[in-house]
């Protein structure tokens, strides 16, 4: 990464590791961003996002979350640049752009954005709460390095949280309104079909806080999403295994026998299809 790498140093930031690669990461193309930097002063952001040169070929994330796709507005205030970032810093978690043990610095991936060093920093601050990278002082933020007993724990308490409270919402909910959210589901299947990794994580997302809006209880839907979110993180070493396209249509599909269990009130299928959709997962 020689352009972006000298880009931050001349920010006063810590270049970026060459062998990270992180690839063409960026915020929307046709948003044109207005970036308030530290001095206070707006400056115009380039709509294609700054694309630095790096010791690799360049190879583009495959396909743009859902999120990506915001539409064109003249003027963005930074707190909405930063959203944007976040996104599809995210969504560079998911496809493994973003490297377990690799560290970024704010300025180097600033560049890349076409934004200052400013908002990505908020927005790999952010990724720190979430527990997806780590501070190092001096030099930027290093991304997490899990294990496949991490994953396990997450499914374990996914189940205890969301477990009980499926089977309770089986009892209430009318057979009308979980036919409602096929539509949700039939989305995660197209999803799938189409083999990535990040379209498939959000729509997963979507029809899980679908199911669980429904009881009504806003905590337990954002507790659930970070849980959630924290289990697509890619891993580390020998249990890093990609989830191919199989077990994607694999996964959407219980998705939908889980809608039809919900319908059937049919308890013990909820209870088991949860659980194993967590394990699986």
């Amino acid at each position: 990464m020689k352009q972006g790498a000298q880009g931050s140093a001349g920010a006063g930031g810590a270049e970026v590791s060459g062998s990270s690669g992180l690839g063409a990461v960026r915020v929307p193309a046709q948003v044109r961003a207005v970036d308030v930097g530290r001095r206070g002063a707006a400056r115009d952001v380039p709509e294609a996002a700054v694309r630095g040169e790096h010791t690799h070929s360049e190879v583009p994330i495959p396909c743009p979350s859902p999120r990506e796709e915001l539409g064109a507005r003249a003027v963005v205030q930074r707190a909405s640049v930063r959203g944007q970032i976040l996104d599809a810093l995210r969504t560079a978690l998911v496809t493994g752009e973003l490297r377990p043990g690799e560290v970024y610095s704010a300025p180097a991936l600033g560049e890349r954005f076409g934004v200052s060093a400013t908002p990505v920093r908020e927005a790999m601050q952010q990724l720190a709460l979430d527990g997806a990278v780590e501070v190092v002082p001096n030099r930027g933020f290093r991304v997490v390095e899990r294990g496949a007993r991490e994953l396990a724990e997450l499914a374990e308490v996914r189940a205890l949280i969301e477990v009980p409270v499926m089977v309770r919402l089986a009892r209430t909910v009318s057979a009308q309104r979980w036919a409602e959210l096929r539509p949700l589901a039939e989305a995660t299947v197209r999803a799938a079909a189409s083999g990535c990794r990040a379209t498939y994580a959000e729509s997963d997302r979507v029809f899980h806080r679908a199911l669980l809006s429904l009881a009504g209880n806003e905590q337990l839907v954002q507790i659930a999403e970070d849980l959630h979110r924290r289990a697509q993180w890619p891993l580390m070493g020998a249990a890093a295994v990609s989830r191919g396209r199989a077990e994607m249509v694999a996964d959407a599909a219980e998705h939908l026998a889980l809608l039809d269990a919900l319908i059937a009130r049919d308890l013990d299928v909820v209870r088991a299809l949860v659980g194993e959709h967590f394990a699986g997962a």
